[in-house]
């Protein structure tokens, strides 16, 4: 892959930056979580399929757990295997005592039934946050294991110093990855939220109206400048690859002129992603040995 330019422009969230301090920290408390316990936290990831961009988000967050000095381990299954098959080996992780996290890539081949994977992953294990124990968490404000991109989306908003509470927050995409998970934490957080979809009339009055802009829906360059109001702070959380390049649901250069803040694709909230996660990895270690 090639490097990512410099973020010159103060307008441009890092999240490469972001990234970096989060891993940093998790690297020291994985030091001293050795030294107390003497293992270290470890993470089992499973992917189905020979998906490109799958392969290589399970990479970097392979790379990242050698970073924060997180064991990890890798497992494999042709696009044909069967649900049987990839829920077994959720139940033997599930009862191995030093795997930690698990995680499932998604998504997953259209004959697996998604939901019912992601509740055989034990909920202390769970560092994803897709088992239905921890959204239910979530969704009453008991915030644990949750989505690790709407979590690095809050964390942005603090290293900003930026409080949601009042603000207009739009969302435009709802799937359990993402939008909903997004709506929900910052609802936490008491801002005001509307969640749009493909099937909301009328995006741009909808959009125009957003202080905070959440667009997760994989339509390439789907905001255009016209569509937000000035000002506004855009986090596009959407990936397209065409011609072998990532491209954003936002028109990032259209849109550049009128926001607070953007994050830009790639190298805005995918770093912030596989940062969380191994935040996450290391807090189910610490649970898992009663810390």
């Amino acid at each position: 892959m090639e490097p990512l330019p410099e973020v010159t422009d103060p307008r441009v969230i890092d999240g490469r930056k972001i990234a970096q301090a989060i891993e940093a920290n998790v690297k020291n408390e994985v030091g001293r979580f050795i030294k107390e316990h003497g293992i270290k936290p470890a993470l089992a990831t499973i992917l189905v399929g020979e998906h490109p961009p799958s392969k290589l988000y399970v990479k970097l967050k392979h790379w990242a757990c050698k970073r924060v000095d997180i064991i990890s381990e890798d497992h494999k299954f042709p696009q044909e295997a069967k649900q049987e098959e990839i829920i077994e080996l959720i139940e033997t992780l599930n009862r191995r005592p030093e795997i930690h996290g698990i995680l499932v890539q998604l998504p997953l081949p259209k004959h697996i039934d998604e939901r019912e994977v992601m509740m055989r992953i034990a909920p202390q294990k769970d560092v994803d946050g897709f088992n239905p124990l921890n959204m239910g968490k979530m969704l009453i404000g008991r915030e644990g294991f949750v989505p690790c991109t709407p979590k690095g989306i809050v964390r942005a908003l603090e290293e900003f110093n930026i409080d949601p509470q009042g603000m207009e927050v739009v969302v435009v995409g709802h799937s359990n990855v993402v939008g909903k998970p997004a709506a929900i934490m910052l609802l936490n957080r008491n801002a005001t939220v509307k969640v749009c979809h493909v099937f909301t009339k009328d995006l741009k009055s909808h959009t125009k109206e957003a202080d905070i802009l959440i667009v997760a829906t994989g339509v390439r360059g789907l905001i255009k400048g016209d569509m937000v109001k000035e000002g506004v702070i855009v986090f596009d959380v959407g990936i397209t690859w065409f011609d072998e390049k990532v491209y954003g649901d936002v028109d990032f250069d259209d849109v550049l002129p009128k926001v607070k803040l953007i994050s830009p694709v790639p190298g805005g909230v995918g770093p912030m992603t596989i940062a969380i996660l191994m935040e996450h990895t290391l807090m189910a270690a610490r649970l898992q040995v009663g810390d």
